[in-house]
């Protein structure tokens, strides 16, 4: 249409058709066509300016057919092939086809029928060109080459996964080799990432693995608890792509291709015995990576992030993230949970109920729905526990309170004896808890009896050697404490016989004879 236009603004201005048809490079029956069509329809120029080419093309050919496509046979319904395919995953299209034929033994021969599929699939597969903000988002994936690793003392060979984070507006790279891509590992390598780029962004964009998201979704993936602990430190929010929507993060596809590259190819012929000196050897690389020009237009990945991405990064928290995991527990009759072989209580009135810990490297948090119900110091000790005394009911408190000191501080705030009568059962026995019982009935004994009867009770007891609960009772029952003290036995007089012999008998000796008596 656009020629056609040329024609007749030409043939306004007086040209020949010999003339016109140089110009716009189309033979003189073309252009005699188009003038002769346009005089038939009397349309001149200039034309309406709302007049579209469909509209022009009407007025000047109204007779003329719509172009349409040959085909030998009707096109299949792609639209219910493709989802077909797509819901079972061992269907081919071969076997499509196949059925296709029987029903229609002249249709499309086998090459025809995938040729016209992929060329409506084609059709489908449409891609979003994404603009990124400065500042905006940092893609995160791990390259699928690893880096060998050596152990110098046994020669066993490691293979070093290789970590990348690229940042969306300036293709800014960061990359570095760690042990493997364990949660621990994925969470460092963030937060060296954020260091190494001098602050934080508003978006992550990470895969669908593991130490990422628990859960993979199409519209609510489940991301790990350590995981989302790490953007709201960092203030960062944490989008992770679709799953196998690979070009939702297409900047770390590209990203991690550039790596493999530039730096793990680079360092093939390297033999490394430590990760320092792995991730020594990307630093060096990497430097040259960002500083690298780019081929069709100006710049590096390193002039961009000074323009663009570093005035925009928002600055890193001043405490750095510590690391810390998340585990979901249930607590046991003995109001504690286990958590690495380790017993750590908690409030006895959560027994049975769920509860999620939090672990640092230090310290132990445990949550029930978002509150803290405790917090212990870490312990490593297997099959120990750690027990605070408010966690427990009163009952457990007062049993673990009972100590052989303890028993006799209580008695003797009733009085001396009592304490007396107290300590005198606990060293009556093989073992102090087995009058554990007894001297809890003498103090039980003093809440019902006041004080002054409980010390004339033990003062009885006591001479009478009665070193048990069920004495104490019996005195205190049958009101013997209430009777004057018992003291020591009378002296009897001496008897006055002729048999028994005086005291003066023993003032001589045996070979003396006694004096006679007249």
């Amino acid at each position: 249409m656009r020629k056609l236009k040329e024609v007749l603004r030409l043939q306004s201005l007086g040209l020949s058709q010999h003339q016109i048809a140089r110009s716009c490079s189309l033979s003189q029956s073309t252009v005699h066509e188009y003038v002769s069509a346009a005089q038939a329809a009397g349309v001149k120029w200039p034309m309406p300016e709302d007049w579209g080419d469909q509209e022009i093309e009407r007025r000047l050919f109204p007779n003329r057919p719509a172009p349409a496509v040959w085909r030998k046979h009707a096109e299949p319904d792609w639209t219910q092939i493709h989802q077909e395919l797509q819901t079972h995953k061992n269907l081919t299209l071969q076997l499509v086809w196949q059925e296709a034929r029987e029903s229609n033994p002249e249709g499309y021969g086998y090459s025809r029928f995938c040729d016209l599929y992929r060329r409506w699939l084609k059709k489908l597969d449409l891609v979003l060109r994404q603009e990124h903000r400065a500042g905006e988002k940092m893609f995160v994936d791990y390259a699928g080459a690893t880096i060998p690793v050596h152990d110098p003392q046994s020669g066993e060979v490691h293979p070093a996964a290789v970590f990348v984070a690229v940042l969306g507006a300036s293709s800014y790279t960061f990359a570095e080799a760690t042990s493997g891509q364990d949660l621990r590992n994925w969470i460092g390598s963030h937060v060296r990432a954020f260091e190494f780029f001098g602050g934080t962004v508003e978006v992550v964009v990470p895969d669908n693995l593991k130490s990422a998201v628990t859960h993979p979704s199409y519209y609510e993936p489940d991301l790990n608890p350590t995981y989302r602990d790490l953007g709201e430190h960092y203030g960062v929010a944490i989008i992770p792509a679709r799953p196998y929507r690979a070009r939702d993060k297409a900047k770390a596809e590209v990203g991690v291709q550039v790596v493999q590259r530039w730096i793990v190819a680079a360092l093939r012929k390297r033999k490394f015995f430590s990760l320092g000196e792995v991730n020594q050897a990307i630093a060096e690389l990497l430097m040259r990576l960002n500083q690298r020009p780019f081929r069709k237009r100006e710049g590096s990945r390193a002039t961009l992030f000074a323009q663009l991405d570093q005035p925009a990064l928002k600055p890193l928290p001043a405490p750095r993230y510590q690391f810390g995991q998340w585990k979901t527990a249930r607590v046991n009759i003995d109001y504690h949970v286990e958590v690495e072989r380790h017993y750590y209580s908690v409030p006895y009135a959560l027994v049975h109920q769920e509860v999620d810990v939090h672990l640092t490297g230090e310290t132990l948090e445990v949550l029930h729905r978002g509150v803290r119900v405790a917090s212990h110091a870490r312990s490593f000790e297997t099959g120990k526990a750690t027990t605070l005394t408010g966690h427990m009911p009163k009952a457990h408190q007062k049993y673990l309170g009972r100590t052989p000191s303890r028993l006799i501080e209580d008695a003797q705030l009733t009085g001396p004896c009592t304490g007396q009568l107290v300590e005198a059962i606990l060293a009556a026995k093989r073992h102090p808890e087995m009058g554990y019982r007894s001297c809890l009935g003498i103090l039980r004994l003093a809440k019902i009896y006041p004080a002054e009867r409980m010390e004339a009770a033990a003062q009885r007891a006591l001479r009478a050697r009665a070193y048990n609960c069920q004495s104490m009772e019996s005195i205190l029952k049958n009101q013997l404490d209430r009777l004057p003290p018992v003291g020591d036995p009378p002296v009897q007089p001496a008897v006055d016989h002729d048999n028994i012999r005086g005291a003066d008998y023993f003032d001589f000796p045996p070979e003396a004879d006694p004096p006679v008596i007249q």
